[in-house]
């Protein structure tokens, strides 16, 4: 990689952290213009700026309105890029599929995941809240996706995380994708007890959970 494009990729990582729509576009059809490939870009500066997004509002020198900002510029860009991309090579690949359990109808910490999932290259499927056991069955079966986010914040309405998984075990999918649980209620003990394959406390952790960092 050359300095002029590791320079142009700095830039759109920065700029894609401090929000700004308008100036990313301007970059990203600069770095098309100079022949570089819209993957790379993808892959090399729009990921790596919406991961330290995550790390930074993991850490709290980040919060909800400008992780919004960030996210508003990331879908644009992805929508400047995706006509580029390679004929059947999506900017999403891997599915999430993502919901508040029945009884929960909490939605704000499910919701900042997905933000994060999308910024960290996948494709999201979200159930909303209030999601009983046989409509994520439903999805698994549906969508094929690689892990299922299940999100309580309550802990009456954390014990149906195990429904939940039973659900798909009684369907022959348990063996086909990771169930990671989050919510205020949850720790990572519960996770054990109830056979989640990961468990974590913030958005960034549960994308860094699925990328195995």
């Amino acid at each position: 990689m050359t300095a002029a494009t590791k320079n142009i990729f700095a830039a759109i990582a920065k700029t894609l952290e401090a929000g700004d729509a308008d100036q990313l576009a301007v970059l990203i059809r600069q770095a098309l213009d100079d022949g570089l490939a819209a993957r790379d870009i993808l892959d090399q500066a729009l990921f790596v700026g919406m991961d330290t997004v995550g790390r930074l509002f993991r850490d709290g020198e980040l919060f909800l309105p400008e992780v919004l900002l960030c996210a508003r510029a990331m879908n644009q860009a992805i929508a400047i890029l995706e006509p580029r991309l390679a004929p059947g090579v999506a900017a999403a690949s891997d599915k999430i599929v993502l919901g508040t359990v029945r009884g929960d109808m909490h939605d704000i910490g499910k919701s900042i995941v997905a933000i994060m999932m999308r910024g960290a290259g996948y494709q999201v499927i979200d159930l909303g809240i209030d999601v009983p056991p046989e409509k994520f069955v439903a999805a698994v079966r549906e969508h094929r996706p690689v892990a299922v986010g299940l999100s309580a914040l309550l802990t009456t309405t954390m014990l149906v995380m195990r429904e939940v998984i039973d659900a798909l075990k009684a369907a022959g999918l348990r063996e086909q994708v990771k169930v990671v649980i989050g919510g205020a209620a949850v720790t990572q003990q519960f996770a054990d007890e109830i056979g989640a394959d990961g468990y974590a406390d913030n958005a960034y952790g549960a994308v860094a959970l699925l990328k195995g960092r």
